[in-house]
């Protein structure tokens, strides 16, 4: 249970990390909608429209290696199984 704890937690933190990275690093909030600027076609005036696009930030960040360093401390609580031989003495 303990290797498998630190083990998870490890997956989490790089995965969390990798998709921070490959989505663009925010160092903002986490955004759902991002903003686009358009050029109308006929008056040729500049508007800005919103785009659903999910930008994880420092907030997302921080909250998966949380969970992760949460497992990899619980991890610490249990402890290595005994194992009892069975010897004789002759």
């Amino acid at each position: 249970m303990k290797k498998t704890l630190r083990i998870l937690a490890l997956l989490i933190a790089v995965a969390a990390l990798t998709t921070w990275l490959v989505t663009g690093a925010n160092r903002a909030w986490t955004k759902t909608s991002v903003q686009v600027k358009t050029l109308d076609e006929v008056t040729g005036i500049e508007g800005i429209t919103y785009q659903k696009k999910f930008l994880p930030g420092v907030d997302f960040l921080a909250v998966t290696l949380g969970g992760a360093v949460v497992l990899f401390g619980a991890s610490f609580f249990f402890r290595k199984p005994n194992i009892k031989t069975n010897q004789t003495n002759n």
